[in-house]
């Protein structure tokens, strides 16, 4: 059964949260993060990628970077843009995208600390394959700011105890309440003590967690807590490394897209050569601005300046619950593999991936640059689908799932010092 504990967490006056919110340090680039953080000392960015405070052409990972970090939590401290809680609490996180004044889809979750044991023995579950650099990098910078700087985005099948307890104290004014890119972010502090264990009785009855978002940076906080442990002779497993810090939403409030792919040649192949290669497995029919997929089994293909919607003709490989029944193992089984010679998606450079909430746009915006020679958009798979795969011990492929909208980071930390 699963533990969800709660914890004193860092937070910024309420007043400062909505400079000090930043979108999650791997959704962004680096350029992106510098643009973003302009003329605003306050953002989050500047301890969750410090490269944006050294010279342009410093590598990423060198120890700068994160000693950079070190000294701009440092700051932040010294300076009231975080302090911590007094007192343990979990932390009622609701997030709404909005549009012309109407919610479009709401979620709201509980921030609270998970165990990393439990990553170990399976109860919280995860759906991806994770690499090793990502990995150094998160675990070198808790090193250096001493603190998970942003939570792991976890789901389980929904519970109405739960759920009723959540709405309840929803209904009180918020500590944080701000709209960014059309999501409206807002945070309710708990600290009850009877409140606070009720919560962690009723996750007690939680058999998986299900990680949506964030396997490196479980992965990473659990390599982080085996280096703690090293260097602990007096280590007893209730030290704050032993936990990592997660939101966590019921199944049916998750809102996934499609992780679209593009590549960067055809293979040696040119544009009608390779809709020939297609049609062994597809129906192909052209449209003139767009054919982003409807049902599983569909593709968009943009190649050339033309829409292409790529429908799958034996159906019957989509009826299982395994991983290769997935839309994206099937573009890589019958596209990817035999068609562009690209073996695993994630070491090719000739492939790369565009998330869901960028749009057809972003897509045609690739092509039309050179950059890329054509781009496949995904059907999203379903959250049932994900639970499935996940709790049989499956591991999908890679940029699979695109969660959206995106946890901020920067309204609450796990301090580890």
């Amino acid at each position: 059964m699963a533990t969800v504990l709660p914890f004193a967490g860092m937070r910024p006056p309420g007043k400062l949260a909505e400079q000090v919110a930043a979108p999650p340090y791997d959704v962004i680039s680096s350029g992106e993060a510098r643009q973003l953080a302009e003329n605003n000392p306050l953002s989050f960015l500047h301890i969750n990628k410090p490269e944006i405070d050294l010279p342009e052409d410093v590598d990423v990972h060198s120890d700068a970077v994160y000693e950079q970090g070190r000294q701009n939590m440092e700051r932040f401290l010294a300076e009231g843009i975080f302090t911590r809680d007094a007192h343990p609490a979990f932390y009622l996180y609701r997030q709404a995208l909005e549009q012309d004044g109407q919610v479009l889809h709401a979620q709201t979750g509980i921030v609270g600390l998970v165990s990393a044991d439990e990553y170990e023995k399976d109860i919280i579950r995860k759906h991806e394959l994770t690499r090793p650099e990502k990995e150094n990098d998160r675990v070198k910078h808790m090193q250096a700011v001493q603190a998970q700087t942003g939570p792991v985005f976890l789901t389980y099948r929904t519970e109405e105890k739960i759920e009723r307890l959540v709405a309840e104290h929803c209904r009180a004014s918020p500590e944080f309440d701000f709209t960014s890119d059309n999501v409206r972010h807002q945070l309710w502090p708990l600290t009850d003590k009877d409140l606070l264990n009720e919560i962690s009785s009723l996750f007690a009855t939680v058999p998986t967690l299900f990680i949506a978002d964030g396997h490196h940076r479980s992965a990473a906080a659990v390599r982080y807590r085996d280096y703690c442990r090293e260097q602990n002779t007096q280590h007893t497993g209730n030290e704050a490394y032993n936990f990592f810090m997660a939101v966590l939403f019921p199944h049916d409030q998750l809102n996934i897209l499609g992780y679209h792919r593009v590549v960067r040649d055809l293979g040696g192949m040119d544009a009608q050569a390779f809709l020939d290669a297609l049609a062994e497995h597809y129906e192909i029919k052209p449209n003139k601005t767009e054919a982003m997929p409807t049902t599983h089994g569909q593709f968009g293909l943009y190649l050339d300046g033309q829409w292409y919607r790529l429908t799958l003709k034996n159906p019957a490989a989509l009826h299982s619950n395994t991983v290769s029944a997935l839309d994206v193992s099937i573009l890589q089984d019958t596209v990817f593999s035999p068609l562009l010679d690209i073996k695993d998606v994630r070491v090719d450079p000739r492939v790369d991936f565009i998330g869901g909430i960028r749009g057809q746009g972003a897509l045609e915006q690739a092509v039309d640059s050179g950059e890329f020679a054509a781009a496949f958009a995904c059907y999203p798979i379903s959250v049932e689908q994900l639970m499935t795969i996940s709790g049989q011990g499956e591991l999908m492929p890679p940029k699979t799932t695109w969660f959206e909208p995106k946890l901020k980071s920067g309204l609450v930390i796990h301090y580890l010092a």
